[in-house]
């Protein structure tokens, strides 16, 4: 029986220190290459994305690559998921690397398991010094909450995966990649997957390479993007987030209020609930750095304790950010159907 046509989708902008690995991991799939398209779908990169994704066209004819001039990955996606020509569309993710069995595994469980998504886990790993410590720091509950797709778990059905596969004929009935959202829009496609009677399956044997920030600045450039992105995402898309994305706000927001307070009424008893959460929060902070540390080497040890309040405050603040980024983003256009 032949193998279905298949179309690998992946939003690229300024991406030229990961795309070749990333690419070549793609052409090392176990998937019969006649059978699937690669498509790069560039969002007006400045570097060199292009032309390495363009020097590898000759000898990888099933490569491509569309321009997204909107850049943002919502509409990359739905450039190439318009563009495609396969019978299922795997979404990916230039900042990954993919096992040889990535793509195999993923139609796989489309075809055997009851699911509208399937993917797998992905393993965080980091460049350099700070970069594997970030690492390490966001493969713990702690570091990103429950978020399956990033810890080692069992196989089962889950709430989102973050580099699914689909069936093509499932945009035809719940639409496209909702455009208004610059991030969290996996979150929101597998949140109308659920609400119009879907499953997402997430295979633990379905594995990639995720690279994560390199530096204390980038982690926390993006978790003070991820937080403000998830209170415009709640309200542009009601029941798409969970709680564990709003933790890190609920922190900050209570540290102000019992901040003020205590200079306002005195600390005997607010002071003191704060002094009580910051210790809570401290030792957890010790206790994940040092449990890092014993897996990954103790000298890990000098920045873990610094990564988990950097990334957990700035994720917080960009929460706290989106709140009063709200009337900007609201009255938007919906996505493409």
């Amino acid at each position: 029986m032949e193998a279905p046509f298949i179309s690998l989708v992946l939003p690229v902008r300024n991406e030229e220190k990961y795309i070749r690995a990333c690419a070549e991991s793609l052409f090392l799939q176990d998937y019969p290459k006649e059978r699937m398209e690669v498509l790069f779908v560039d969002g007006c990169s400045t570097d060199r994305t292009v032309e390495i994704l363009e020097s590898m066209r000759a000898e990888h004819p099933l490569l491509r690559v569309l321009q997204n001039p909107n850049r943002t990955v919502p509409y990359a996606m739905n450039v190439g998921i318009l563009e495609s020509r396969g019978e299922y569309i795997v979404r990916m993710d230039a900042h990954a690397e993919y096992a040889r069995d990535y793509v195999s595994g993923c139609i796989r469980a489309l075809q055997s398991v009851a699911c509208d998504n399937a993917g797998g886990v992905c393993v965080t790993r980091g460049r350099g010094y700070m970069g594997e410590a970030i690492a390490g720091a966001l493969s713990t509950p702690f570091g990103v909450g429950n978020s399956m797709f990033r810890l080692d778990v069992r196989s089962g059905y889950v709430d989102t995966v973050p580099f699914g596969a689909f069936r093509r004929d499932l945009f035809d009935r719940i639409g496209l990649y909702d455009e208004r959202l610059t991030r969290n829009q996996d979150n929101e496609l597998n949140y109308r997957i659920r609400k119009n009677g879907g499953k997402i399956y997430l295979d633990q044997n379905i594995r990639c390479t995720y690279y994560c920030r390199d530096t204390l600045r980038g982690i926390m450039k993006m978790g003070f993007q991820n937080g403000m992105w998830n209170v415009v995402t709640l309200f542009l898309c009601p029941g798409s987030m969970g709680v564990r994305h709003f933790v890190p706000l609920c922190f900050v927001l209570s540290t102000l209020v019992l901040l003020a307070l205590s200079l306002l009424l005195g600390p005997q008893v607010f002071g003191v609930l704060l002094a009580l959460e910051w210790f809570a929060y401290l030792s957890l902070d010790a206790f994940y750095s040092y449990t890092v540390a014993q897996r990954l080497g103790m000298k890990y040890l000098p920045v873990l304790p610094v990564i988990f309040p950097a990334f957990h405050i700035a994720y917080g603040l960009g929460s706290l950010r989106g709140v009063f980024a709200l009337p900007r983003f609201l009255g938007g256009k919906r996505g493409k159907k």
